[in-house]
């Protein structure tokens, strides 16, 4: 583990969260969106990634540590062709992320939930109950967020970002 690494973890989508870690500093926000009209013929909105927004708090993050290097670990998208306006979601808001991410010049790698709750959550969690065992654990590593976990109801980002502090 490198003394003046950034490390970001990105729980990828519109309804995501993205968490720093930087020594003993940690940031933990909401993923940054704006909704609009879609493109197509039904009249409806959808919700992007606000990306000068995301650009701005992860620039401003950076500036503040000035960090000798950085890493980013994204959880890899949901992609299900069964479920096609959730996989379009996703893999729009993964465009702006990666956009965004390019642009700082920041390296950036992929991984699995499951491979990163294996190592940060209890032992046999269910799917139903990863989103509590994420906020019982998130709070307890990570106490100074515990508004915004309890109010997102997870702490996927934070944990993301704490699990690429362990491995890269």
């Amino acid at each position: 583990m490198m003394k003046n690494k950034i490390y970001i973890g990105i729980d990828n989508g519109v309804t995501g969260t993205i968490g720093v870690i930087y020594n003993n500093k940690t940031w933990f926000f909401e993923t940054p969106v704006k909704k609009e009209q879609n493109y197509t013929k039904a009249k409806a909105n959808i919700s992007r990634i606000d990306l000068p927004k995301l650009l701005s708090t992860l620039n401003d993050i950076i500036f503040e540590c000035k960090p000798e290097s950085a890493m980013c670990l994204i959880e890899r998208p949901m992609v299900n062709p069964s479920r096609f306006k959730a996989t379009t979601s996703a893999l729009r808001a993964l465009e702006s992320t990666l956009i965004c991410l390019e642009l700082m010049k920041i390296p950036i790698q992929y991984e699995d939930s499951k491979k990163w709750q294996k190592e940060l959550l209890p032992i046999g969690s269910v799917k139903e109950q990863l989103k509590k065992d994420s906020v019982d654990i998130g709070c307890r590593l990570f106490l100074q967020h515990e508004e915004l976990i309890k109010k997102h109801k997870d702490a996927d980002g934070l944990l993301i970002a704490e699990y690429c502090r362990r491995k890269f």
